[in-house]
Formats: structure tokens, sequence, C-alpha cells
């Protein structure tokens, strides 16, 4: 099977799939219905993203078995991916306390860390480090703070689905440029399981992702951002940029809550991609804002530090100045007040 083939095969499947998903969450009532911490005002089914689980995890099986330079990364995307996206179906379908998730999500990135094939060194106000000990428990909170940052930022229709493709498909473009098209599978593959959801999730969405899919979509590029790091140093920071807009926003969001005492689990609509969506009215002009800025600006930085024209840190503090700037201009982390 070509892997164009293949990427299109799994684009179809995952649209089908989730044409399935949405029949059954009619069926079954399960459906997100509106209150006031909500971006949406019409209900609509959610647990769509189970649709992009299934479909990436059938691939990874596919992959192992084909005993490529990437089985190691294969394993731990699939374990910590379903680890992470169990947890979500379940708090999809109910509840599970906080402390449960989050010791889940701490046990899904422990799985992706051990498979990996070693931790990158990590560059830090001008020291390298490499100690295990060092390493690894800052990778493994990267890891856990990527995939419930991904859930926090899935609130509009298909800026999560926007974002993983550009994600993917950058990712996938600067190993091509870097002469490494053999790791271009998992990237692409990825992007190729969310283009079939995006369909039912583009604005206005008929379909919501739900916690299985955010959260496995979180876990899943923290994981292939790790392994690109290990193929090249800089490229941990390509990835980084490349994943920007989301950093920015749920980090600096989170800081502001943290620093005035708000309860940082609880529900909120004070993201800057939140108050964007309100200030224009609709999901749609958000969504592609973010699809443009990925592209027309975080994509060519990001390429040029993996091609090694602009130093590693210094191409990171460009790439997200204004990423700064637009997370003030749109109150991110503000304090809501009631309209």
């Amino acid at each position: 099977m070509t892997w164009l083939l293949l990427i299109v095969a799994i684009a179809v499947i995952t649209f089908l799939l989730t044409f399935v998903l949405r029949r059954y969450a009619l069926a079954t009532s399960m459906i997100d219905v509106p209150n006031a911490r909500s971006s949406h005002s019409i209900p609509t089914p959610r647990g769509g993203g189970v649709a992009i689980v299934i479909v990436f995890l059938l691939v990874l099986v596919y992959l192992f078995f084909q005993d490529g330079p990437e089985q190691r990364i294969v394993i731990a995307l699939g374990g910590g991916g379903l680890v992470i996206a169990l947890v979500g179906f379940l708090d999809d379908h109910g509840h599970i306390a906080a402390r449960w998730r989050l010791l889940a999500h701490f046990a899904g990135a422990g799985w992706a860390l051990f498979w990996l094939p070693g931790a990158p060194p990590l560059h830090l106000l001008g020291m390298t480090l490499t100690s295990p000990w060092i390493v690894y428990p800052l990778v493994g909170l990267f890891l856990v703070w990527l995939l419930n940052l991904y859930n926090f930022m899935d609130g509009i229709d298909g800026l999560a689905s926007v974002e993983a493709i550009t994600v993917c498909v950058g990712g996938a473009l600067i190993y091509w440029f870097m002469g490494y098209p053999e790791r271009m599978i998992l990237p692409l593959a990825l992007a190729a399981s969310v283009a079939g959801f995006l369909v039912w999730n583009f604005p206005p969405a008929r379909i919501f992702m739900g916690d299985a899919g955010s959260g496995f979509l979180g876990i899943a590029l923290g994981v292939l951002t790790l392994a690109a790091a290990l193929v090249e140093p800089q490229l941990l920071s390509s990835w980084l940029i490349l994943l920007g807009v989301f950093i920015a926003d749920a980090t600096f969001t989170l800081m502001r809550r943290l620093i005035r005492g708000d309860k940082v689990y609880e529900a909120h609509r004070s993201h800057a991609y939140q108050y964007a969506s309100r200030k224009y009215g609709s999901h749609l002009p958000v969504t592609l804002a973010v699809l443009a800025v990925n592209l027309l600006w975080l994509l060519p930085w990001a390429c040029f530090v993996a091609l090694g024209h602009v130093d590693a840190l210094l191409g990171l503090m460009i790439a997200y100045a204004p990423l700064a700037i637009l997370a003030v201009v749109f109150k991110a982390g503000e304090l809501e007040v009631p309209e």
C-alpha cells in the first residue's frame, strides 16, 4: 500500500466512523447542552474524537508490524494514547474526579516515556540538561500539561482539529526538508485521522471532539514532539513553535488564573480564543485566524530553526512574541464579567 493511498484511506475511514458515532450520540442522548461556561449555543452531539482514536490506533498496529525505524515510538503513542483516550471516554459518559484523571494522565505519560528510545537533551538558559533524573520528570510534566491544555483549548468549532492538522503537516514538511522522509508517516497519519473528523467538526460543528479525542491528540502531539527532538535536537524548538498558539494561550491563561487564586480545575471561558469568538460573534473567524497564524507565521519560523538558519531559543522567542501580545489583547485569563 502506497503512503498516499494509506493517508487518503485514513481520512475517509475517520469521516465514515465519525458519522456512525454522531448517530450513536444522538440515539443515546450524548449531547453537549450549552450552559453559562459554554462557547456554543446549540445542543450538539459529543464524543466524535473517538473516531480519531480508533483509526489512528489501527494505523499504529499496522505500522508496528512493518518493523520500521519508529517501532518504539509507535508503542509509546499507542499505549500512552490509549490510556488517555479511555479515561476521556469514561469522563465523556459520566464524571471522573480530577485527581483520578490526573493520575491516569501521569500513567499515560509514563508509558510513553518508558517506550521512547530516549529523552531529548534540554537546552535551558545556556545549559544543556542530559541527566535522565532531570530530563524525564520535565518531559513527563510537558506531556501531562500538553494533553490537558489541548482539552482546555478544544472549546470552539474546528479549533483543536485545525491545530492538530497544521502542526502535524508542518512537522512532516520539516522532516522532508531535512532529509528524513521515512519519519513523515506518523504525523501525516495523525493529520489524516483528524482531517476526516474535521469535516464534521468545522464551524458550525455537527459533533464535538470530547475529552477522549482532545486528550489523545494532546499526548500524541507531545510524543511526536519528543520523537522529533531525538532525530535532531533543534526540532524540539521547531515543534514547540508549531504548537505555539495553544501553548501560549493556555499557559498565559493558567498563570493569570493561578495568580488570581482561581480554582484552575473549574470550567471557564477566559482563554484568548474564547474572548475572541465572543467578540466576533462566531467561531469561524477565530479558527481561520489560527490556521493563518500557524501557516504564515509559525511554520516559517519552525523551518528556519530546523534548518539551522536561526538559533533555536531565539527563533522560539521571536515566534512567541506576537502570540504573547495577542494573549494580552484578547484578555487571556482575565476575570470574566457576567453578561
